[in-house]
């Protein structure tokens, strides 16, 4: 472990923390003087970011190499930070794994991977904090989702339907937790595409590299705005114009998400580079040598991204349906009426 010797803050876990989001949310803890343990397969990717995190400002630093599809490994890594971090404050479920293809492409045991990591790691996750939080009664739990955990897109189908398990998992807990006035806070925050190094390691069955839809996101940006839902846990928060977008888009208008994602997400998830042959990619091992939080796409990637208080944004989108849909059956009364 890495420690820094003048230091004492909140202990914060970050699943996923060797690259991506989780690297640059790591970062951003560091940088706060938190105590951070650190999940992800590499072992050695988490022991440099350990030390960079600590000359960087982090009280300390542990790094627990482990698959988050393991319960009984998540559980352990918990067990760890109580005994050599403290008693958890914060734990942030953000590993993933993803194939891009149609469903035609994909083997069941790719499906089942990708479900293992995406979703029940985050259901591992949050048992693990739970097991600590539970007899202290506080803590925050943080899910980090995506806008395609409401609208779903081509080419993504084992992501996009992790990401919609994970509202529904999440939302039960909501519930039990309301039930028993819990203060255990739990949070999610939906992200736009972000310049992750998933689209240079992940694994695709497409004919051309993987791009985001869109110019992507930086990831410091998001870090930032998910350390913020730390702090002040909104039910929900929604990043980025695209996000919102999306999500209300979904709940509005469906059919019409549909025909526009399938006349434009195919050909726009992929990039100009085209590949010999199907790209293997870290769905069942890492992949070494892009441990790093931005992916290949810094050159169009955004430095900003708005943020919104997600339950208010459907609340209002709902109000205005209730309302469309109140103008229209007075329209055709009123129609009828002559």
């Amino acid at each position: 472990m890495h420690r820094h010797p003048q230091h004492r803050s909140d202990v914060v876990v970050v699943t996923g923390a060797s690259a991506g989001v989780g690297r640059a949310v790591a970062q951003e803890l560091a940088r706060r003087g938190a105590r951070i343990g650190l999940i992800a397969r590499n072992g050695e990717a988490l022991e440099e970011l350990a030390g960079q995190l600590v000359a960087n400002g982090a009280a300390a630093a542990l790094p627990l190499p482990c698959d988050v599809a393991d319960a009984d490994a998540v559980f352990a890594a918990a067990e760890r930070v109580e005994a050599e971090l403290g008693p958890i404050d914060a734990w942030v479920n953000n590993a993933m794994a993803t194939i891009f293809g149609p469903v035609h492409d994909i083997a069941p045991q790719e499906f089942r991977r990708v479900t293992e990591v995406t979703y029940l790691g985050y259901v591992h996750g949050t048992m693990a904090a739970l097991k600590h939080m539970r007899p202290r009664d506080r803590g925050t739990i943080l899910q980090v989702g995506s806008a395609l955990a409401y609208r779903s897109i081509p080419l993504q189908s084992a992501y996009c339907g992790a990401k919609h398990a994970i509202v529904g998992f999440t939302d039960s807990l909501r519930t039990e937790l309301r039930h028993d006035s819990s203060n255990i806070q739990v949070t999610m925050v939906q992200l736009p595409s972000v310049n992750t190094p998933q689209f240079a390691w992940a694994r695709t069955r497409m004919p051309h590299a993987p791009r985001p839809v869109g110019a992507p996101v930086e990831p410091q940006v998001v870090a930032r705005d998910i350390v913020a839902a730390l702090e002040n846990p909104a039910r929900e928060s929604w990043i980025g114009g695209a996000t919102v977008l999306a999500i209300l888009s979904g709940l509005m208008a469906p059919g019409i998400g549909d025909r526009y994602l399938a006349s434009t997400a195919v050909e726009g998830q992929m990039s100009d580079t085209p590949l010999d042959k199907p790209r293997e990619g870290n769905l069942f091992r890492p992949v070494t040598g892009v441990e790093r939080a931005f992916g290949p796409f810094v050159g169009e990637a955004k430095h900003q991204a708005v943020q919104v208080d997600g339950a208010w944004m459907r609340y209002g989108a709902a109000a205005a349906t209730a309302l469309l849909a109140c103008g229209l059956g007075f329209l055709l009364g009123r129609q009828q009426d002559r």
